[in-house]
């Protein structure tokens, strides 16, 4: 954790906020307003949502929500940590993570790398141009950083919980703060159809990034949310928005042949003192007619992910997180470690997974370079081959084949 960045461990919120290990700072911003979103839901083009039957589809875990209207984690691998376990972790545990102060050693170690689509003059972006993965091609991802990924497929192009901020917080002067930072800016990007968002951490959901993607883009791009966030949007000025429940869905207008299908994850969200909890959290399954994309967001493991694998794979790709897990006892309900992580590539039936949620922020306490040693070590303990989930450098894209998710590049 970026202790000389962050809170002040003398405010008991800030503690609370900090022990997330999302960089949730109390911010003014926050309140659901249940009516407004459900009108804006009715009212959305395209709609193409429905719940499940689930008397008649196979058993899957439903979301849902105490008596205060909370959502709830209902597996038993979730837990939250004790306050004990949470003063213990901030104040008494070692943070192993070393990132080197350096930026050449940096460099060395994790490079950023500037993104295709950003290279040179008349770049995709300022040409106007589209740049699009097809299926004579393949699937492309792109890792921007953290959770950020641009996936390409079918005709569509969608960023994953986008943050081009340098820190995750709701002000850019205190936080926790990237140590390596974005590869490309918001205006740099190509065409973006569509954004899926996890959930509401202040590392996952970044008002400022939200800001200047719909500055570009306006109600051209489409936003993907959990239950309880399309007011935020709203109020963020985002005018093109869907929220779902788990295993709802929904398209993007003119791409109906693509479902967006919110699904399960363990977490937990929170951005100021009293909405915790108020907003759900999710995966997202992307279903195309040629590929088929899984995005874990942030999560615990638990058994929801072998319904999904059941119900909608197999996965030409998905981006599964592999950092932020120590200490364990601490970490254990919220995020998985390598070793899970390659559980989940196993249980969502994965023909290829890209790691993300590391080498970014310091949000936890291992070193930060061990998440991929032991991703590696775990594939071969497991059997699989080392190239079938992979990391990339910031900026650095891998284009998939369609025909058994063979590496292009």
């Amino acid at each position: 954790m970026d202790k000389p960045d962050g809170a002040g461990l003398g405010d008991e919120n800030c503690l609370l906020e900090l022990a997330s290990l999302e960089g949730e700072l109390i911010g003014a911003e926050g309140g659901q307003f249940e009516s407004q979103a459900q009108t804006l839901r009715k009212n959305s083009s395209s709609r193409k949502s429905f719940r499940l039957d689930f008397r008649q589809e196979e058993e899957v875990t439903k979301s849902c929500q105490d008596e205060h209207g909370r959502w709830t984690n209902p597996w038993p691998t979730w837990r939250f940590p004790s306050k004990a376990l949470l003063l213990r972790f901030l104040l008494w545990d070692k943070d192993n993570s070393n990132v080197p102060t350096s930026k050449e050693v940096l460099d060395d170690k994790l490079p950023v790398l500037v993104p295709y689509f950003a290279q040179g003059e008349g770049t995709v972006a300022d040409s106007g141009a589209r740049s699009h993965g097809d299926s004579e091609r393949g699937l492309r991802v792109t890792w921007l950083g953290h959770a950020t990924t641009l996936v390409e497929l079918d005709g569509l192009n969608v960023l994953t919980d986008p943050i081009f901020s340098q820190r995750a917080s709701p002000v850019q002067f205190v936080g926790p703060k990237r140590y390596r930072g974005p590869p490309c800016t918001v205006e740099q990007l190509p065409q973006i159809d569509a954004v899926v968002i996890s959930h509401n951490h202040y590392d996952h959901l970044d008002v400022g990034t939200v800001n200047s993607l719909n500055a570009r883009f306006g109600v051209d791009l489409r936003w993907f949310v959990p239950l309880g966030l399309a007011d935020w949007l709203v109020k963020a000025g985002c005018e093109n928005v869907i929220e779902l429940d788990w295993w709802e869905e929904n398209c993007v207008p003119g791409h109906d042949d693509i479902t967006f299908v919110c699904t399960p994850a363990q977490h937990w969200s929170k951005r100021t003192v009293l909405d915790q909890n108020m907003a759900l959290w999710g995966s997202w399954s992307i279903l195309g007619p040629h590929h088929r994309f899984f995005f874990a967001g942030d999560t615990g493991y638990c058994s929801s992910f072998a319904e999904i694998g059941r119900r909608f794979g197999p996965f030409d790709l998905a981006a599964i997180p592999i950092g932020a897990y120590l200490p364990r006892d601490v970490m254990l309900g919220q995020h998985v470690d390598p070793e899970e992580a390659v559980e989940i590539h196993v249980d969502v039936q994965a023909k290829h997974s890209v790691a993300i949620h590391w080498g970014t922020f310091a949000l936890a306490y291992e070193p930060y370079l061990e998440p991929q040693v032991r991703l590696r070590e775990a594939l071969e303990q497991k059997g699989l081959q080392p190239g079938c989930f992979f990391t990339l450098h910031h900026g650095e894209s891998r284009t998939l084949t369609s025909k058994e998710g063979d590496v292009l590049d």
